[in-house]
């Protein structure tokens, strides 16, 4: 899904910037981290860096020209993507325009002035910036600035946990932090103010009477480094003889000296060798090697349990928060019921050893799974739709989500027109979201537009299970095992190889027929896999 690029408010007093030059040009394809445009305020020459893999399809502000605050500047989506909507949304005025990431960051909407005049104030309020579509609140994880302390234009001010990942909240003013509104480990709403930076000795007790209802021209909300919106950054340092400059965020910066990690021992990743924070966690010196285990058998005397009882409360986290509503919603407004179904894998196990001796790609069992499901989906377009209150939305394209576990809880990212991709593409593509997954690495766009959901749990030795709606779909299917069992062909019990699927289907858009008929020629597919690659 394309995601439109909007000016972001830099400073208390910008209101608005100018493309000092573009580093990508349309058609180029862009990933996280990269720079895009060097921007000039009326504060510094800022750097603009895209936080979502993409290819740049629009340009609208050419080198050295103005635009102003919350203004259209480039649109990052997929190649070929329609983008004519944005390019209406994106010219119109900012109340008419779609939502867009950077505009929640950087200018949120009007707000009645207070009665104090607030412009006065040589301060700016620091609010809670919405990170990410579904996000209501972020909680602090750190804060790497303390009340007293100097702080610069690019400086880390503390990492926000999402309910999709923890991000970086940047300082776009220089002065002192003069006030922390929320304290590590707590949680704030979206706007809600967490930090005021000014001059020292100021009185900001009008800005915290003001609360949200603040002027803008006195508390810009800083922007955040996100997952879906583009945002700036100044922070570089010299290398150790002086004639180059080397590029590095504030947080790579900061993970660097927590770590003990020369600067010079790093190549970074990012446009033009910028080292970012992808770069801090691969890097690996002899001392992050893992040691190795100590040989012998020393004896351990056991432990003897005490007898008290006790019990520990652990904080939910912003994804464990999100998966508790969403799903929550699911189960109690969506009628659910359930179908279950054996499958006889015998002749999947042996294409799947075939496919592999030829694929660049190892084919999983899921990958497989993948397929046919999309291949279903096409035949069956009742169980490819979405319950809308008034309507039934059956969507023309078919984007399967796959469950990914990850420590905090749960992702799903989509394979993209699934029906109409090789085995190999499915399986490269579920291999490169598994790893971005797990390393908090995915896009907003990597998880956005699923039609229809597999959660798989057979690798974790589980026969069959159900699974809850994952809105707005109609239905998920739930993947088991593939169990040895006894079975009965051409009269005689023989060893059989079969999996057990139950799928899930919201009983106001999907009927028992329709299901059980998807079921059947997804099983067709998998028992006879030769028609899959047809």
């Amino acid at each position: 899904m394309a995601e439109i690029i909007r000016m972001p408010k830099m400073s208390d007093t910008m209101t608005e910037g100018v493309i000092a030059s573009w580093l990508k040009k349309v058609g180029d394809k862009v990933k996280s981290g990269d720079v895009l445009a060097e921007v000039e305020t009326d504060k510094a020459t800022m750097e603009l860096e895209a936080y979502q893999d993409g290819v740049l399809l629009h340009i609208g502000v050419e080198a050295k020209s103005s635009v102003p605050v919350d203004g259209m500047i480039a649109i990052i989506g997929k190649s070929g993507e329609d983008i004519s909507t944005l390019l209406k949304s994106g010219n119109s005025a900012a109340a008419n325009s779609a939502p867009s990431p950077v505009a929640n960051l950087a200018a949120p909407e009007p707000v009645q002035k207070s009665s104090i005049d607030l412009s006065a104030i040589k301060a700016t309020v620091i609010r809670m910036p919405k990170m990410s579509d579904t996000m209501t609140e972020g909680g602090i994880v750190a804060w790497h600035k303390k009340v007293g302390d100097q702080v610069k234009s690019g400086d880390l001010l503390a990492e926000v946990e999402t309910d999709k990942a923890t991000m970086e909240l940047e300082s776009y003013d220089k002065g002192t932090l003069l006030h922390i509104g929320v304290a590590a480990g707590k949680v704030a709403q979206v706007d809600e103010i967490i930090a005021i930076i000014g001059e020292p000795g100021t009185d900001i007790s009008p800005l915290l009477v003001s609360g949200p209802a603040s002027s803008q021209a006195s508390a810009p909300v800083t922007s955040a480094s996100t997952t879906n919106a583009v945002t700036a950054s100044t922070s570089s340092v010299s290398k150790a003889n002086g004639s180059e400059r080397m590029k590095i965020s504030p947080l790579a910066r900061k993970m660097a000296m927590d770590r003990g990690i020369s600067l010079q021992s790093l190549i970074g990743s990012g446009e033009n060798g910028r080292i970012i924070k992808r770069d801090i966690e691969e890097f690996k010196t002899d001392s992050t090697q893992p040691a190795p285990e100590a040989k012998g058998t020393a004896s351990v005397t056991p432990s003897i349990p005490s007898a008290t009882e006790g019990y520990t409360d652990l904080p939910v986290s912003q994804m464990r928060k999100t998966i508790a509503r969403r799903l929550g919603e699911s189960m109690f407004t969506a009628p659910h019921f359930y179908l279950t179904m054996e499958i006889d894998m015998d002749k999947a196990v042996e294409a799947r050893k075939s496919i592999n001796e030829l694929s660049p790609v190892k084919i999983s069992f899921n990958d497989l799974v993948i397929k046919a499901a999309a291949l279903a989906l096409r035949q069956h377009p009742k169980v490819n739709s979405a319950w809308m209150g008034d309507k039934i939305r059956q969507y023309q394209h078919i984007h399967v989500g796959m469950a990914v576990a990850v420590e905090e809880g749960l992702l799903v990212p989509v394979i993209r027109h699934a029906d109409q991709k090789n085995l190999s593409t499915i399986a490269q593509e579920a291999k490169d979201f598994g790893a971005k997954a797990k390393n908090k690495q995915l896009q907003p766009s990597d998880w956005e537009g699923n039609t229809f959901t597999i959660s798989n749990l057979g690798m974790f030795g589980i026969e069959e299970f159900t699974a809850i709606i994952n809105p707005p779909d109609s239905c998920i299917l739930a993947v088991g095992g593939i169990k040895q069992t006894p079975v009965v062909k051409n009269n005689q019990i023989v060893p059989g190889q079969v999996m057990k699927v139950t799928l899930s289907c919201d009983h106001r858009s999907v009927d028992g027929a329709v299901g059980s008929a998807f079921l059947q020629t997804f099983k067709s597919l998998l028992e006879d896999p030769i028609r899959m690659l047809i």
